[in-house]
């Protein structure tokens, strides 16, 4: 069979959002044969900032189009740019401005706002995994996860219920099944949003920028996947205590929530977890 057969070559592909269609052979089963499909588009976001005047780079990474705003929010909350909705004068796309790009967002930060410039362009290789790149000191990493002293106490029953319940809201997940997600909870389990991206670390950004925006205090922070440095780094910067990833967490990712005295609970599935610190915030463990 030639590619022609499967559409492919000058055809364009049909675009909505955060999905494509294209044609694809199936192999096996009763579906086989040539047919549509759905995939997750990536393209790259570059995220600028206007502050006293001045536009500077930020950085860029590759998301799934959706929802930029947010996560050029959340990207300015986990390089320490920003940390209050007040911070945020104004944030759009970059239509009508220097820039005319879908792919570029603009924050306009206000005045009083102090910005160190070390902390611009730092997230610049565009990439839909880790923006952590060239930081080779262990000891300068983990200076940059901030302590996170707010106590809430979580019951054992709710941080189990809290994957399940993000899953039913990945609605673009059902579609394709390339997308990590995250989402931002209470205490008592209820869920309060839900992100989706085809970076696990964009899709912290969206949660946490769209929490900012809408002055959303969340207990907890769920990802689909695993708990990398990174996770724990944003979450701890977005002064969230609870951190509850679905796999598995890495090592520099133990050492920083512990450090920072954020409770992080991993391989949480169906009726068990594993807790590797801030267990104190956890009741109802046997």
């Amino acid at each position: 069979m030639s590619t022609a057969d499967l559409g492919h070559g000058d055809e364009p592909r049909a675009r909505t959002g955060a999905t494509a269609s294209v044609r694809v052979l199936r192999v096996g089963g009763a579906a086989a044969g040539p047919r549509p499909d759905w995939v997750v588009v990536e393209e790259p976001l570059q995220v600028h900032l206007r502050h006293r005047g001045v536009t500077a780079l930020l950085g860029s990474t590759m998301r799934t189009p959706g929802h930029d705003r947010e996560l050029g929010v959340g990207l300015a909350v986990a390089e320490g740019v920003v940390r209050r909705r007040e911070d945020v004068l104004e944030v759009r796309h970059c239509a009508g401005d220097m820039i005319r790009s879908d792919n570029d967002v603009m924050l306009v930060i206000a005045d009083d706002v102090g910005i160190d410039g070390a902390r611009l362009g730092r997230v610049s290789h565009p990439s839909s995994a880790c923006g952590m790149c060239g930081r080779d000191h262990i000891d300068d990493l983990l200076a940059m996860v901030p302590p996170v002293g707010r106590d809430v106490a979580v019951s054992a029953e709710v941080l189990l219920s809290l994957p399940e319940a993000m899953s039913e809201r990945q609605t673009v997940f059902r579609k394709t099944g390339g997308l990590h997600a995250v989402a931002l909870a209470t205490a008592d389990g209820s869920v309060l949003l839900v992100r989706e991206d085809v970076g696990r670390h964009n899709a912290v950004d969206k949660a946490v920028g769209a929490g900012l925006l809408d002055g959303v205090v969340a207990d907890v922070l769920v990802v689909s996947g695993r708990a990398g440095f990174e996770v724990v780094q944003k979450t701890a910067m977005a002064g969230i205590p609870v951190l509850v990833a679905v796999s598995a967490p890495t090592s520099l990712a133990v050492d920083a929530a512990r450090d920072a005295g954020l409770t992080l609970a991993a391989f949480v599935r169906g009726d068990r977890m594993t807790v590797y610190s801030g267990e104190h915030r956890i009741t109802g463990v046997a």
